[in-house]
Parts: structure tokens; C-alpha cells; sequence
């Protein structure tokens, strides 16, 4: 094997990714832009359609869960990203016959928000399986830069495409990169096992929150769950209030509002670079700690932002110094997350977590909203930004040793008899 190299199999399930990522880049905000410009929504349908569908769609997933656990991952990824295709394609399709709606515009956000939930479970699943445990950084770092790079280049691609053929071309962009990815996954080669349950009675209802249980049971998760929740949901709460800031009422033309989202990206590609390097050098707990507080100080910089130039530039390294942070952040809790969680819960753990995201994001988003339009978005910014310098407080203060295998099962062990106390008490 080539030196850097993670093998074949990782490169297929890499490739699919990626492709599917750069899809999803070029298509970004494809939908309320369509909702202004096809269907002439207002602010309000706007908003509802940028919240409802990814709640919806993260209470459709959360059955999910336990139906991904107990199936082999490489179909549940193919059908999911088929299922992505399908639904996104009917959006096109109703466009060229005149019958395009709202409504449908909400179904099917819902739709491909849930299939990505159960997408991301089956492939995080997967990845734990295919790579050894000592990749699990570098494969990490990869995903995490190809994510970070498509978001740089995406937007700017799909608005040009836009501009050029139509407000649903970026919508068939994105659908035809989930069946590319579907394609990407089936060359994956080699025998995956069904997984096995340990008894074999039908999924109960109180396996949905078996993922919780986990989350919450396990101090360093823990910490870093209720962190992660605190620190994304301001983050992206902000992104809505900034837009307005900047494009309403500091005047900033369109141009550059997408300069200053796109330039930043380039940070991405330079944190998880760095991950395994850091984390070699100074241990995974000193980098979970010093940059989880580091990624938690920049976004009070946006509260002063102003017109002009030097206004841009603000914005910008704001920005940078968030996504840096978060791209060397982010590959390392995905690898302490998969290492602390037994091979028979993985699935159901991604499927809690992102769930709880999608729902942290919705309400501090709402919650930012209705401050910012009973003070101002800038005021509203800068609470967000005082908040999140608390979220240093939720990371875990003590190293936890890695999952052995033996210390696996007992956690394994551990959950099936609260699940058996649990259903007998039921």
C-alpha cells in the first residue's frame, strides 16, 4: 500500500463522498432561491422552508436509527442516496410542467434531510469497519477538507449555472451527484457481514433512544455532545442574522456577501491538514480542549462588523479563524466519537446526534430571529456571540484511554441489560 494511502475501498467510499458534496455545494440555498424567484415566497415561507424541512426530516429519521444498526451499510447507503436522487429530481420535473410548489418544495427538503441523517449513520458506521482504528484520523481529516472545499467552490459554480440555465439547474446538479455517489458505493468491493442482534425479537420503541443513552451515559461524549449542540447552533443561528446585517442594512452588494462566505473556506483545507500532525504532537485531549475553546472566541468579532472594505475583511477573518478552528476540531471529535462507541450502537449514536443538531439549530435559529427583529440583528449577533464563550465550560476536563475491545463489549453488555430493565419495566 502506497505510502498515505487508506486503501481502495476507502478511496471508492471517498470518491462518493466527495462527489456527492461537491453536488450539494453547487446546489446551496438552491431552495429558498427558488422559493423567491419561481414561486415568489416571502420572508416568512422563506424561513419556514429553511427550518421546517430539515425538522421534519430529522423526526423521520429518528426510526431510522435502529433500522440502519441492524443492516448491512453498504445498500442502506445506495438506497439512501438513490432515494435523494429520486426526490430531488421530481423538483425539475414539476418545474418543466408549470406544477411546482411550495409544498412540495417542504416534502422534499424533509425528505432529503432525513435520508441524509441515515446516510451519515450507515457511512460513519461503515468507515469504523472498513479503515483501522489508527486511520480513522487521516480518514476523517479527508472527509472533513473535501467538505470544506466543495463549500468554497460550489456556490460560486452553481450560482454562475444559475445565471446561465435556469433557477433548477442547480437542483439537477445536486440529484445527479447522489447517483453518481449510489455508483461510487456499489464499487466498493468485499463481503460485508449482517449485523446480528443479540436476541431476536423486533425493534422495540425503546431502542430509538438507545443512542441518547449512550451519548448522555459517557462522560467525555457527553461533554462534547452538549458542546457540540451550544456551539453549532449559535454558529449557524448567526448565519441568517449576518445576512441581513450585511446585505440590508450595511449595504453590501451580493458579490461580496459570497466572497465573504466562500474566501474563508479555504481554512478548511488547512485545519484538517493539520489534525493528524497536532494531535500526534500534542494528544487528542489537549486538541479537543484548547482548539474547542479556540473555535468558541471569534464569533463576537461579527458584532463589529461595518460597511466597506475594512467592514469585508472582517467578516472574512472572522470567518477563517472559525473554520480553521472547526476543521481541526471537527476530524478529531468524529474519531473520539467512533472510538468510545461499540460497534453494535454506531449507527444509532451518529443518528442522535445529528437529530439533536438539526434541532439546536432550528431553535436557536428561531430564538436568534425573534431577538433580532425585537432589537436588531447586530444586537442579536453579539448575544450569540457572549453565549458561546461559555461553551468552553462543557468540554470534558479529563482524558478518557480509548475503547479497547474488551472494554467494548462490557459497554455493549452494559446497554443491552438497561434495555432488557427497560422493556421488562415497559
Amino acid at each position: 500500500m502506497a505510502r498515505g494511502s487508506l486503501g481502495r475501498q476507502f478511496g471508492w467510499l471517498w470518491t462518493a463522498y466527495a462527489v456527492s458534496a461537491y453536488g450539494s455545494g453547487v446546489g446551496f440555498g438552491a431552495f429558498p432561491l427558488i422559493a423567491v424567484l419561481v414561486l415568489h415566497a416571502g420572508p416568512v415561507q422563506v424561513s419556514t422552508l429553511s427550518a421546517v424541512g430539515p425538522a421534519v426530516g430529522a423526526l423521520i429519521a429518528l426510526p431510522l436509527g435502529p433500522w440502519v444498526e441492524f443492516r448491512r451499510k453498504r445498500p442502506v447507503m445506495i438506497a439512501m442516496d438513490l432515494a435523494r436522487f429520486a426526490v430531488m429530481m421530481t423538483i425539475p420535473v414539476a418545474y418543466a410542467f408549470g406544477r411546482l410548489s411550495f409544498v412540495q418544495l417542504l416534502v422534499v427538503s424533509a425528505v432529503a434531510a432525513a435520508a441524509k441523517i441515515a446516510f451519515g449513520a450507515a457511512s460513519g458506521a461503515y468507515l469504523k469497519a472498513l479503515v483501522r482504528p489508527e486511520d480513522l484520523l487521516a480518514a476523517n481529516a479527508r472527509f472533513e477538507s473535501t467538505m470544506w472545499s466543495s463549500i468554497a467552490v460550489g456556490p460560486p459554480l452553481g450560482g454562475a449555472a444559475i445565471g446561465l440555465f435556469g433557477p433548477v439547474t442547480t437542483v439537477v446538479a445536486d440529484a445527479l451527484s447522489y447517483l453518481l455517489s449510489a455508483l461510487g458505493v456499489t464499487a466498493i468491493r468485499g463481503r460485508e457481514e449482517h449485523p446480528q442482534r443479540t436476541d431476536k425479537r423486533r425493534i422495540r420503541a425503546g431502542e430509538l433512544l438507545d443512542g441518547w443513552r449512550h451519548l448522555l451515559a459517557h462522560p467525555g461524549l457527553r461533554a462534547l455532545y452538549l458542546n457540540h449542540l451550544l456551539v453549532s447552533g449559535l454558529i449557524m443561528a448567526t448565519e441568517p442574522l449576518l445576512a441581513v446585517l450585511l446585505l440590508r442594512q450595511l449595504g453590501f452588494p451580493p458579490w461580496q456577501y459570497g466572497l465573504a462566505f466562500a474566501a474563508p473556506c479555504v481554512g478548511g483545507l488547512i485545519g484538517s491538514r493539520l489534525a493528524s500532525r497536532v494531535v500526534a504532537r500534542y494528544g487528542r485531549h489537549r486538541i479537543l480542549r484548547a482548539v474547542g475553546t479556540l473555535r468558541a472566541v471569534w464569533l463576537i468579532g461579527l458584532a463589529f462588523v461595518q460597511p466597506g472594505v475594512a467592514g469585508l475583511a472582517t467578516v472574512i477573518a472572522v470567518e477563517l479563524a472559525i473554520i480553521i478552528s472547526m476543521s481541526l476540531y471537527n476530524p478529531v471529535l468524529a474519531t473520539y466519537r467512533l472510538e468510545h462507541t461499540p460497534k453494535d450502537r454506531i449507527a444509532r449514536t451518529l443518528s442522535a446526534w445529528s437529530i439533536s443538531s438539526s434541532a439546536a439549530i432550528a431553535v436557536l435559529s428561531a430564538l436568534g430571529g425573534l431577538l433580532a427583529a425585537a432589537t436588531s440583528p447586530r444586537t442579536a449577533i453579539t448575544v450569540a456571540g457572549l453565549l458561546i464563550l461559555a461553551s468552553p465550560l462543557l468540554l470534558p476536563r479529563r482524558e478518557d484511554p480509548a475503547l479497547g475491545p474488551e472494554l467494548e463489549l462490557a459497554t455493549a453488555r452494559v446497554h443491552r441489560q438497561a434495555a432488557d430493565v427497560s422493556q421488562d419495566a415497559e
